[in-house]
């Protein structure tokens, strides 16, 4: 098993669920993306340099680091953002996959 197959194991139940959506939806957008363990969470990479970590916490999921977008992408990201870089996902609502896609498919389309 590898470090991010450990992390997710590790998971409480319900929190694995919602980490093994986040990693599959985060592959699907960023085919040619890799998988790495930084900083004491999962991630994928585009390079060296640019990627999306994610963690689970007590009360939520994170993503980690995402960029400003423009007035149609802060408008639904803006109301997850906890931090400048950070979205947040309470374990409470159901996870919304589809914004989860979104910022994977921001991430692609930057010029890095």
């Amino acid at each position: 098993m590898s470090e991010i197959d450990d992390y997710i194991a590790a998971a409480p139940e319900g929190v694995r669920e919602r980490l093994i959506e986040v990693r599959a939806a985060l592959l699907h957008e960023l085919p040619n993306g890799s998988e790495a363990f930084r900083y004491g969470m999962p991630a994928v990479m585009v390079d060296a340099r640019h990627g999306i970590h994610y963690a689970a916490w007590k009360r939520h999921l994170a993503l980690y680091p995402v960029y400003r977008g423009d007035e149609a992408f802060e408008a639904v990201v803006g109301p997850h953002r906890a931090a400048t870089d950070a979205v947040h996902f309470n374990h409470s609502a159901p996870l919304p996959v589809e914004i989860v896609e979104l910022i994977a498919q921001a991430l692609a389309a930057r010029d890095l």
